[in-house]
C-alpha cells in the first residue's frame, strides 16, 4: 500500500481517489442487477448496495496497490 499522493503540495490519501472509482463501478454493477431483476431476491437493498460499494473499493485498492508494487507501474529491471 502507497503512503499519501501528492497533489501540488498537499498530501492526499489514497482512498479519497479510489472511492470516486468504485462509486462509479457500483452504480454501473447496480444498473445491471436492476436491469436483470436480482434485486427481487435482496432483503435489504441499502445494506447490499453499501456492502457492494465496499468489495469494489476492496478490490480497487488492491488491484491499485498490485499494480504499483511491481506489476504494470513498475519499471522494469533488467
Amino acid at each position: 500500500m502507497i503512503g499519501e499522493i501528492d497533489i501540488y503540495g498537499v498530501y492526499v490519501s489514497p482512498l479519497l481517489l479510489w472511492a470516486p472509482i468504485a462509486l462509479v463501478l457500483a452504480a454501473a454493477v447496480r444498473f445491471v442487477l436492476r436491469r436483470i431483476g436480482f434485486y427481487r431476491f435482496v432483503w435489504h437493498r441499502p445494506a447490499f448496495d453499501l456492502a457492494l460499494f465496499v468489495i469494489l473499493l476492496g478490490a480497487v485498492a488492491a488491484l491499485s496497490s498490485r499494480l504499483t508494487a511491481g506489476g504494470i507501474a513498475a519499471a522494469p529491471s533488467f
